[in-house]
């Protein structure tokens, strides 16, 4: 990890622990779910009763790891900023679902493990959002600029990323703000917890890809391209776990499956490409 060249922004070192400790507790939590899929009533916050859901959720929290380190490593704010937002975002939604759905959380489970594992939830998501927008505030007020532009994106990958975007905001926002209209097209079953803990994900990685489409530079999107790899890949591992919990007579389905394999090559993409331009 290299030191910011004279007269540009550095990541401050606030933000670079911040991100460290986020992916952590993330990639906890996609323990949690990814190892203990099926018993997480006993070992999560709340009650998952569909495996995939669990998988789906464990898969994303795991996904979010490259993203934080990846950021995290960085020298320069611009090279970092496309991961801050959208983390922001996913904590406060999160919160905001946690707070609707409170009778659902196991605060008075009888079982220790579930119990502490919902009081923890909340101390996390009551306190990353805070957290963060004070440190993100500190972070603008750092003194340098950004640095000139690396290579742009092709024309191509901006227009699929924008697609991206668009398809998960617009799903991402119906699971959240109408789940019971919108959770029913879903491939599988999904309770209006489940269906906002979903829509906070995609609402996030949706933001996230329009921030990386108007960031246009491989150099600055690095940490994007690394989660969209380890999204795809994780998803696709969660739904052959649980293949029988997909409605596969439903056109969803497919359209999921379509999507997962359109992330796919758009995240390797600009991986390879930061690559080459870092090369050159």
């Amino acid at each position: 990890m290299l030191e910011a060249p004279p007269g540009v922004r550095p990541l401050i070192a606030p933000m670079r622990w911040l991100l460290y400790a986020a992916s952590a507790l993330v990639f906890l939590a996609g323990f949690q779910l990814t190892v203990f899929t099926e018993q997480t009533a006993t070992y999560f916050a709340w009650t998952i009763a569909r495996p995939l859901t669990g998988a789906f959720l464990g898969a994303s929290y795991w996904a979010a790891v490259p993203v934080e380190v990846i950021a995290a490593r960085q020298s320069a704010w611009a090279s970092a900023r496309v991961a801050v937002p959208a983390i922001w975002l996913f904590t406060a939604l999160t919160l905001v679902a946690t707070l609707l759905h409170f009778d659902q959380f196991h605060f008075s489970s009888p079982v220790a493990s579930a119990q502490g594992a919902a009081w923890f939830w909340l101390a996390i998501y009551a306190g990353v959002p805070v957290a963060m927008l004070i440190i993100w505030m500190l972070q603008l007020r750092a003194p340098g600029s950004d640095p000139p532009r690396g290579p742009p994106a092709p024309i191509w990958m901006r227009i699929a990323v924008l697609a991206q975007g668009v398809g998960m905001l617009v799903v991402g926002l119906g699971l959240f703000l109408a789940p019971d209209i919108v959770k029913p097209v879903w491939p599988w079953g999904l309770t209006p917890l489940t269906s906002r803990a979903i829509g906070a994900w995609l609402i996030g990685i949706g933001f996230a890809a329009f921030h990386a489409s108007r960031e246009n530079d491989f150099l600055r999107i690095r940490p994007l391209a690394g989660g969209y790899i380890a999204f795809a890949v994780l998803q696709f591992i969660a739904v052959a776990r649980y293949a029988g919990d997909v409605n596969w007579s439903a056109a969803s389905a497919w359209v999921y499956l379509a999507f997962l394999g359109s992330i796919l090559p758009v995240g390797l993409y600009a991986w390879l490409g930061h690559r080459t331009s870092r090369s050159r």
